[in-house]
């Protein structure tokens, strides 16, 4: 009898304790996500989304750990072993996975330097795209053409990162090439001229046409502008087709290359033998006609 209800006892302690430390997990899950919302809140317009978007983390994962720790106590289990494993198990871990604690690292790194942040254009070797993801393990890019792009923070912090929109405004550098027997002072005003006429170019700093170089075909110019950079693509674009159209109206050439071939001879021909051709004065079997 006594056994019966010393059971019963342990098995209702066991449940109670169950379902009190699941409800402490619970509510530790509703707690994290309720601080990080919160955060993000009162943060908009203190940090940047790079750095609420890794505080947030760290408020959330950091809460979720410390009601995990609770919860496994409530159960009775000795927690100072249990953090004794951990140490243990993190340490084998981190000799194991060595690239991904490197990562991590070097994420904290870029948290601190904050080279960028979310909505950045950046270009990354071959890879041009917007951040839309900046984590601890690494930092995800959407490219122009759709693409999805998952750079390790490793090789953020190793390699030349180009932030594209980290400035308000963008120089636009356009090569041009002109004929040798152009008047380049009268190329380079109507150049300039089009560049004033252009609204979304910037009057300051001022747009500058420059001789870059003699090409094998043709004199290489610079025309440089400043537009803001969000216009960059399309201001970049248009001023192109606006050089073709004025060149075309005003009638400058646009040189492309060309072969000439020479013979030897400035002015001779060359010279040109029909095969199988017969001279008036032989007969069908080479003889002269006899008299």
């Amino acid at each position: 009898m006594n056994e019966t209800v010393a059971e019963s006892t342990l098995h209702t302690f066991s449940l109670a304790t169950g379902i009190k430390a699941a409800l402490l997990m619970l509510a530790g899950l509703l707690l994290a996500n309720l601080a990080r919302r919160l955060f993000l809140r009162a943060s908009s317009n203190r940090f940047s989304a790079h750095t609420q978007a890794m505080y947030s983390r760290v408020i959330y994962y950091a809460l979720l750990i410390l009601f995990a720790i609770t919860t496994i106590d409530q159960l009775g289990f000795d927690v100072s072993v249990l953090l004794g494993a951990a140490g243990i198990l993190t340490v084998a871990i981190g000799f194991a996975s060595q690239t991904s604690a490197s990562n991590l690292i070097s994420g904290l790194f870029l948290l601190g330097e904050k080279p960028f942040q979310i909505g950045d254009i950046l270009r990354v070797g071959s890879d041009t795209g917007e951040v839309i993801s900046i984590d601890l393990l690494s930092v995800k890019l959407r490219t122009f053409d759709n693409l999805f792009v998952r750079i390790p923070n490793e090789a953020l912090i190793k390699t030349t990162v180009v932030n594209l929109t980290r400035f308000p405004i963008r120089r636009i550098d356009l090569a041009i090439g002109v004929a040798y027997k152009e008047d380049l002072k009268r190329v380079r005003q109507l150049l300039l001229d089009m560049a004033s006429d252009e609204l979304r170019v910037l009057e300051e700093p001022q747009p500058y046409c420059i001789v870059t170089n003699f090409g094998p075909s043709s004199v290489d110019l610079q025309l440089s502008v400043w537009t803001r950079r969000e216009l960059y693509r399309d201001v970049k674009s248009d001023l192109m087709m606006q050089v073709k159209s004025l060149f075309d109206s005003h009638g400058v050439e646009i040189p492309f290359p060309h072969l000439t071939l020479y013979s030897g001879s400035q002015t001779a021909p060359f010279p040109l033998a029909m095969a199988g051709s017969h001279s008036p004065s032989s007969n069908g079997d080479g003889e002269a006609p006899r008299s």
